[in-house]
């Protein structure tokens, strides 16, 4: 049976991945911090589907959380073939004006931690040359996003990561996506600090959708998946309308979004 492990487990797009997989036929290892939430996921996922759920409760802000999920990608004798990065937080307002530790967690979460789960996988997967990375970034990091600056930042980051190790990785049979919603109905806005948006409710999708369209892009050996018709204009739009317009799009954006 093929395993894959999905961080960030516990809701939202992370949740909606392990769902959608355990659907396929695939096991599972399902990461996040809040423990209960994923043993309840895995006993779902198990009695739903008939596959094995395994719960690994970690915090990958932590060395100790980070460093057990990477032994578990490097694993030999139970490999993960499909890894989902999908783990990542936001933070929204005035850069100047944000709490600098948070603007760092962010970035470890969303970068560095990433990162180095990718590289533990990739370690296993390129020698065997079967394998595929996943990597969850957003339609922000395809253009600056002002009272988002860093999460912004942090995307464009994994877009030019995952694009670039895809190259590398093919040769090999290896094949690493970024995945890159827009606005999707989950926590993480309410965890980020937005307040009541304004966004109009067409531009928003279900994680589900999310997930289905992504792992249509997988099966079709894509390198990057934009889910959504919409979303896929605006990021085609932002890669050729000048910087100076987008960012200012973006500013009275996400000011109407706080």
């Amino acid at each position: 049976m093929t395993t894959a492990l999905v961080t960030g487990a516990s809701a939202g797009i992370g949740r909606a991945f392990a769902l959608g997989l355990a659907q396929r036929g695939y096991d599972v290892v399902l990461v996040a911090r809040d423990e209960a939430r994923i043993t309840e996921l895995a006993d779902t996922l198990r009695s739903a589907h008939r596959v094995q759920a395994h719960v690994l409760a970690a915090d990958l802000l932590a060395d100790a959380g980070l460093r057990a999920v990477e032994a578990r990608l490097r694993d030999a004798a139970d490999p993960i073939e499909l890894l989902v990065n999908n783990a990542g937080m936001g933070t929204f307002g005035d850069f100047a004006a944000t709490d600098i530790d948070a603007e760092e967690r962010e970035i470890r979460l969303n970068v560095l931690a990433l990162v180095r789960l990718a590289h533990a996988a990739l370690e296993a997967m390129v020698p065997r040359r079967s394998g595929a990375v996943l990597n969850i970034s957003s339609l922000a990091g395809y253009q600056p996003a002002p009272s988002s600056a860093t999460y912004a930042a942090t995307k464009a980051f994994v877009n030019s990561f995952s694009q670039s190790v895809h190259e590398e990785c093919r040769p090999h049979g290896v094949h690493v996506m970024a995945v890159c919603p827009g606005y999707t109905h989950t926590e993480f806005h309410e965890r980020a600090g937005l307040g009541p948006t304004q966004i109009p409710d067409f531009m928003w999708q279900a994680a589900d959708d999310v997930v289905a369209a992504a792992l249509r892009d997988l099966d079709r050996r894509r390198v990057v998946s934009i889910p959504g018709t919409l979303n896929k204009v605006l990021g085609a739009a932002s890669s050729v309308t000048p910087t100076a317009v987008t960012r200012r799009v973006a500013g009275i954006v996400m000011r109407r979004s706080g």
